[in-house]
């Protein structure tokens, strides 16, 4: 793969990533202001914030690994899908320590629509992106 090539599928990986997330955002935001439920907001800005720092995160180290070591994909594919579940773990783990008692059911169920969002965006951008290979 050339790196002209490459740096084309990472501007489309980020910019499939950034639709998703505005969508999603939207989505909530739209549902907030129908349903007057305030309290998603918070949990909806943690959530996004995740979501751009694992996808930005993930395409940077992935353009780095496929340039430099392309044998090493699939250990990278591992190794994110660790640091994606740890990182989120962390991230709800805060969440309910800060939380002080309240309910944290709201706040887990936004959080992971977003998770399996990123999680099945990078699941179908890379299965297709290797079966365009073979």
């Amino acid at each position: 793969m050339t790196g002209m090539d490459l740096d084309k599928m990472c501007w489309r990986y980020m910019r499939q990533s950034l639709i998703w997330i505005v969508s999603l955002s939207l989505v909530a935001l739209l549902a907030m202001r129908i349903w007057m439920i305030n309290e998603i907001l918070i949990p909806l800005i943690v959530s996004v914030s995740f979501a751009l720092v694992v996808e930005v995160a993930d395409i940077c180290v992935w353009k780095k690994v496929a340039k430099k070591a392309p044998d090493s994909l699939p250990t990278f594919f591992m190794a994110v899908s660790g640091f994606r579940m740890l990182a989120g773990i962390g991230v709800l783990f805060v969440y309910y320590l800060l939380a002080n008692g309240h309910s944290i059911k709201v706040p887990f169920i936004i959080f992971m629509v977003f998770y399996f969002m990123i999680l099945i965006h990078h699941s179908l951008f890379f299965s297709v992106k290797s079966k365009g290979e073979k």
